[in-house]
Formats: C-alpha cells, sequence, structure tokens
C-alpha cells in the first residue's frame, strides 16, 4: 500500500527535524553505529535515540559493566537499548514543530479498534519513511 500525500508529507517533516538532531549529535566525533526514532505505544510524536561505541563504553565503566545475567556484560545488554542510550531524546524540543502535528491528528485514545489502529500504523510509517529519507541520503 503506498503511502498517502499527507503521511509523507509527516515524513518529509520528521526527517528534517531528525536530520538536523542527528547532525548535531554527530558533531562530537563518535562512532555511531545504531540511530533510531522510537514512539510511545500510544503513537506520540517520534523523539531520537543513538548509540555510539564511545558512548557504550562510557556507560558499561558507569555501570560496573557487570550485570545480573551470568555470562553477559551491560554492555551487552544495552547495546541496541533506545532507552538506556545517554543520547536518547536528544534534542527533543526540536521536534515540536512534529509534535504539534501529531496532535493534530486524530486522536488515537478516542477512536475505535480498526481506526486506531490504521492510525497507528500511519504515524509508524511516517516515522519509517523519513529514516528511510535519512537512510538514503546517507547511501549517496
Amino acid at each position: 500500500m503506498e503511502p498517502t500525500h499527507e503521511i509523507q508529507a509527516l515524513a518529509a517533516e520528521i526527517a528534517d527535524v531528525a536530520r538536523t538532531s542527528f547532525r548535531t549529535l554527530f558533531e562530537n566525533g563518535e562512532r555511531y553505529y545504531y540511530c533510531t526514532l522510537f514512539t510511545s505505544g500510544e503513537g506520540h510524536a517520534p523523539s531520537i535515540s543513538a548509540w555510539s561505541w564511545e558512548a557504550l563504553e562510557r556507560e558499561a565503566v558507569r555501570q560496573g559493566d557487570e550485570s545480573d545475567t551470568p555470562g553477559s556484560t551491560i554492555a551487552e545488554l544495552i547495546k541496541w537499548s533506545y532507552a538506556d542510550s545517554p543520547y536518547c531524546c536528544f534534542r527533543d524540543e526540536n521536534f515540536d514543530e512534529v509534535k504539534q502535528l501529531f496532535m493534530e491528528r486524530p486522536s488515537i485514545a478516542e477512536l475505535e479498534a480498526d481506526e486506531r489502529n490504521r492510525e497507528f500504523d500511519s504515524r509508524l510509517k511516517a516515522m519509517e519513511l523519513a529514516m528511510k529519507t535519512l537512510d538514503d541520503e546517507n547511501a549517496r
């Protein structure tokens, strides 16, 4: 199913803000292996998160790099966790206009199940398209 013009426009707005936020983050010169947009189960406007090898090492040292899970280190456990990253919600204030656009959309909490699922899927599709746009730009 092709995304609607409305979803494409929302994706473009998300990509613009995410691009700016990620570029600002990348100015610190760290080596990033993970960058993402994430949202809540309620489909709120996205935020970014990222991990660099340097941040992972710092966080592992800070937490003592020992885990309660036998055979695992803290670094292994948090390596892909958006929420544990020190860059979770980095420059979230940049997303204020995107948050407004999401608030102008139908309220997921007030929709019936089928409509709620469609709206949530549309929001996820916009975020996926935004990240695809950024990926495609970096592939060139």
